[in-house]
């Protein structure tokens, strides 16, 4: 017999993902429609609205495209979970792949707008089983609601002898606007004298998972072990990620003058200097950090400086702008949001490009992190 595919795996799996797609076909009717109201073509089309956009005499559309996933992060679990927790895994892993994509577009002040998913296996007949049919699907449908877009479009490869038996590769791409009115933030207006608003993230996110998948070999009951607030430590560092695209969406709508974004995500807290000007990024108030962060450390016996370097800390997004009343009204929307916020610190004028944490009495430059924003 022909070594082939396993298109019956494959179209159960695909029918599956076309049904959950068409649940999230009106999430971004600011924007625009799916013409026919269907989805599951080999080309689905969206048609986006362009009358905002001529109302308030725009004469350019900004628009990005961006590839992102999480790789094999799939993995960072028990291999005993109940049906129960398999699915509130997966559940997180859904809105995980959300945030992976969509809040690097929040960092340009992008709104997505149409979602894209890539998934291949060598083993689709295990891998798309019940437990993450609902649960993944569940939760990448939540995330496409909070961000406000339309899963439009995936693929689902049978990869053989290309991945690893009951393994699954997780990425995909976004279409995102900037909307009506508004112009990119690109960091450009960074200067000295503005504010540094921290905004809180929920745990590791999507960063971070080499070290604490060692961590977990090295623990006495691996993913298992209880951390001091009662978790699991597969459930902490799995916590579904913070959405922060609504958040921007509507800074962007006030009269805040907004000059530079950073998703804090792999090199830590070095993102703050991601800006090529020579400025020091001052701060000197920081948000709780999440219990996760806190047994991390003490586990691995690790550095306030080797921990900043690598996870975000409790810090999963650094909002700048202009002044002290403007960070005030960011922390107000924030918490009406419901967003955890705090004015950390300021950028001063320097001669180098560094961060300084005085409660942490650390401090990065150019010779540790040497990402430049061009």
């Amino acid at each position: 017999m022909l070594d082939q595919v396993n298109y019956s795996a494959l179209d159960e799996a695909k029918n599956a993902f076309i049904s959950a797609s068409k649940r999230t076909m009106t999430f971004a009717s600011k924007f625009g429609f799916v013409p026919d109201s269907r989805l599951g073509a080999s080309a689905n089309v969206f048609a986006l609205d362009l009358k905002p956009f001529l109302k308030c005499g725009a004469e350019n559309l900004f628009v990005t495209l961006i590839p992102e996933g999480l790789g094999t992060a799939d993995d960072a679990r028990p291999d005993d979970l109940s049906e129960s927790e398999l699915a509130s895994f997966w559940q997180n892993i859904g809105i995980k792949t959300i945030s992976a994509l969509t809040n690097d577009a929040a960092s340009a002040g992008m709104q997505t707008v149409l979602m894209s998913l890539y998934l291949p296996s060598s083993t689709p007949e295990r891998v798309f089983n019940q437990s993450f049919l609902k649960g993944f699907l569940d939760g990448f449908v939540k995330g496409c609601e909070i961000v406000g877009c339309v899963w439009i479009s995936g693929e689902t490869p049978q990869l053989k002898e290309k991945i690893y038996p009951d393994k699954l590769d997780i990425a995909g791409a976004l279409f995102g606007i900037i909307p009506p009115g508004k112009q990119p933030v690109d960091g450009t207006a960074l200067k000295a004298g503005d504010k540094i608003v921290f905004i809180a993230s929920s745990g590791p996110h999507e960063n971070g998972f080499t070290t604490l998948r060692k961590l977990a070999q090295d623990l006495p009951q691996g993913y298992r072990t209880k951390m001091p607030n009662g978790q699991e430590f597969w459930q902490s560092i799995n916590s579904p990620s913070v959405l922060y695209t609504p958040l921007i969406q509507e800074i962007l709508k006030s009269d805040i003058k907004v000059s530079s974004i950073e998703n804090i995500t792999g090199h830590g807290w070095q993102k703050l200097m991601r800006s090529r000007k020579t400025l020091r990024y001052q701060i000197e108030n920081v948000l709780p950090v999440p219990p996760v962060f806190s047994f991390v450390e003490k586990a691995t016996n690790s550095s306030k400086l080797d921990m900043l370097k690598i996870f975000n800390y409790g810090v999963g997004c650094a909002i700048f702008v202009d002044s002290e009343a403007a960070a005030e009204e960011t922390i107000a929307i924030a918490k009406r949001m419901q967003y955890n916020a705090i004015v950390a610190g300021t950028v001063v004028p320097s001669d180098k490009r560094e961060v300084v944490v005085k409660p942490f009495d650390v401090s990065f430059n150019d010779e540790t992190f040497t990402l430049k924003r061009e």
